[in-house]
């Protein structure tokens, strides 16, 4: 497959493993349930890191970020699905809290 998935087709797969349609897995699963695969995603990425410093393959830290990226987005999924929030909503969140620790930021984006 040649075709290079953005953020939002990766976010719409999401949301249809998620649908009425998608997958059991996917659909039974809740904030609770996440988390030990959150936390094991992340931790796979820390080994991902000690790893590319020890070989320089970057292979393996590509694939777990990715991992971990799913993590968020199912986690996100979950909370739309809840009513409580939207992926959108914590991207805001973080770039409002980068733009707070980091004032520049704000100058060199145009806003």
């Amino acid at each position: 497959m040649d075709k290079k998935f953005n953020f939002q087709e990766l976010q719409a797969i999401v949301a249809t493993l998620r649908g009425e349609n998608g997958c059991p897995w996917d659909k039974s699963q809740t904030h609770e349930s996440l988390k030990l695969y959150t936390l094991e995603e992340a931790y796979e990425v820390n080994q991902a890191v000690t790893d590319l410093t020890k070989t320089g393959d970057c292979a393996n830290l590509k694939e777990e970020l990715g991992d971990l990226l799913f993590q968020v987005l199912l986690q996100s999924q979950v909370a739309e699905d809840n009513g409580e929030f939207a992926i959108e909503d914590v991207i805001d969140g973080i770039a409002r809290k980068m733009i707070h620790r980091h004032p520049h930021v704000n100058k060199q984006c145009g806003h």
